[in-house]
């Protein structure tokens, strides 16, 4: 196939939620170090219950989940942010968007079973952190933003909260579910020449939901001994693999990404209440 380049009716929003909360902590990384538990710096894991070293996607098809919605069984982890020698997990269902990357958000598709892959990376630099194409605000709290290490200090109230959001790519080569880096069967969107349209590069042309993690770290005050557990806070990445129920993820493309809406976890656009949503009140299909 060839990237779309089409450019559709204007739609502010073509998103949902996956809402998941963490679930356990482990020097695991089954894409990474598959079948070698405990080879991995400790990761903090959200949505499926099961993910370990040996996860496959039969296991997790077969595993539970903490996401709001039951048929998202797909794996979700980072590197567990530390204070000291205290690990502070995030708390509460966190929000993990599903967005179109690209101008032409009719085009995007589901994620194919067992897709996985890795953002950023554990070894990169400050520099390439700050200039990486998914960084969007870096870390921040309070009143800083964009930055790429801890704040050393901020400010000491209920209401503040350590927060990231970084992007995953979203354009798949169409042809392998992971590779030996983790990443080059994804790519990031490129700007279509002579415009401000995002589309996908013609090497990797099918257009899928774009990730995005927004955590929310309960830590504030005194920063100086915060930590990840692969180094500084430039070392900041994640890893995602596919186990959503087909017909589920779907659906939720289908009606919000392709739809052009701004979904909750339901599917449903609380600006848009006439479109219905794509999932019942317990987030199944109906």
């Amino acid at each position: 196939m060839t990237p779309s380049t089409q450019n559709p009716p204007h739609a502010y929003f073509h998103e949902f939620q996956a809402n998941c909360s963490v679930t356990h902590t482990r020097p695991d990384d089954p894409i990474v170090y598959p079948q070698q538990p405990g080879k991995s710096h400790d990761h903090t894991f959200m949505g499926n219950t099961t993910t370990d070293a040996n996860s496959t996607t039969a296991s997790l098809s077969a595993g539970g989940t903490t996401c709001k919605a039951p048929g998202d069984l797909s794996g979700y982890w980072m590197p567990t942010l530390y204070n000291g020698n205290q690990q502070i997990l995030p708390v509460g269902p966190q929000v993990i968007y599903y967005k179109a990357g690209v101008t032409d958000y009719t085009s995007v598709r589901p994620f194919p079973k067992g897709l996985r892959f890795v953002v950023g990376s554990p070894t990169q630099s400050a520099d390439d952190f700050r200039h990486h194409p998914g960084f969007v605000e870096g870390w921040e709290c309070g009143d800083s933003f964009f930055n790429t290490e801890f704040p050393s200090t901020c400010p000491n109230r209920a209401d503040v909260q350590l927060n990231i959001r970084f992007q995953a790519p979203s354009c798949w080569d169409g042809k392998y579910l992971d590779t030996p880096d983790h990443k080059s069967h994804m790519a990031y969107p490129i700007v279509k020449p002579g415009t401000n349209d995002n589309m996908c590069p013609a090497d990797h042309p099918v257009a899928l939901p774009m990730i995005e993690f927004k955590m929310a770290f309960p830590v504030n005050g005194d920063m100086s001994q915060v930590r990840l557990a692969s180094g500084t806070g430039h070392s900041f990445h994640y890893d995602f693999f596919n186990a959503w129920d087909a017909p589920t993820l779907k659906a939720l493309v289908d009606h919000c990404v392709v739809g052009g809406l701004q979904c909750d976890a339901r599917g449903y656009d609380q600006t848009h209440p006439e479109a219905g949503a794509a999932l019942d009140a317990n987030y199944r299909l109906p």
